[in-house]
């Protein structure tokens, strides 16, 4: 077992660093789609601040998940789109997609008794 959780040596923590913080996966999850606005992103989860949307994009633009692109229109557009390292990342939304299904059906038979 590895002493110390360091994204810099821990494989793990360097995944949960991307995918871990609160709106990440759907935000990947939606993006799987292909490209998406600011605005569409925003209605589809509801609840995110537009601030915090901002950060999240950034983040994962600087870590190379998601490619920011400009468009010079009146009014100006701008689209949000999965990188290769993006894509890569869809294996384990699947995987909470299947685990969260598994886990939702059961809760809802449970509170049906």
């Amino acid at each position: 077992m590895n002493p110390v959780h360091d994204s810099d040596c821990c494989a793990v923590a360097a995944c949960a660093e991307i995918v871990g913080t609160k709106w990440t996966p759907l935000l990947v999850h939606d993006l799987s789609e292909g490209p998406r606005r600011f605005t569409e992103l925003e209605h589809a989860c509801s609840g995110i601040s537009p601030r915090t949307l901002s950060e999240r994009l950034r983040a994962l633009e600087e870590e190379g998940v998601v490619v920011r692109r400009s468009y010079a229109e009146s009014p100006p557009r701008v689209e949000y789109q999965l990188t290769t390292k993006g894509e890569a990342l869809l294996p384990i939304i699947d995987a909470m997609r299947h685990f969260g299904h598994a886990w939702l059906s059961r809760r809802r038979a449970f509170t049906t008794l």
